[in-house]
């Protein structure tokens, strides 16, 4: 999986919108994000990319165990439109 924190753009000081916390697990955006829709998830030191495009689907991540990464998906799975639609909300303007 890609490192985040190498990633072009990737900056701890930028504006992030949360849309969910649940179960330990902070779902968020960062404020000049880019298509394909997407969320960031964060637990403990770790952090993943989910697009939700097409369902959800894993893009990266790094410092999560597979096991909350499991569970991470299924949150996302479970609260799919309601992400999108704060995405639409925050992004979109």
């Amino acid at each position: 999986m890609l490192s985040l924190a190498n990633r072009p753009g990737f900056c701890h000081l930028q504006r992030v919108p949360k849309v969910l916390e649940k179960d330990g697990f902070v779902f968020f955006f960062y404020s000049n994000e880019h298509a394909p829709i997407h969320v960031h998830v964060r637990r403990g030191g770790g952090e993943a990319v989910f697009d939700l495009d097409e369902g959800v689907e894993l893009r990266e991540s790094q410092g999560i165990k597979l096991s909350d990464l499991a569970k991470a998906e299924a949150i996302a799975t479970d609260y799919r439109q309601m992400i999108i639609n704060h995405w639409h909300e925050h992004l979109d303007r």
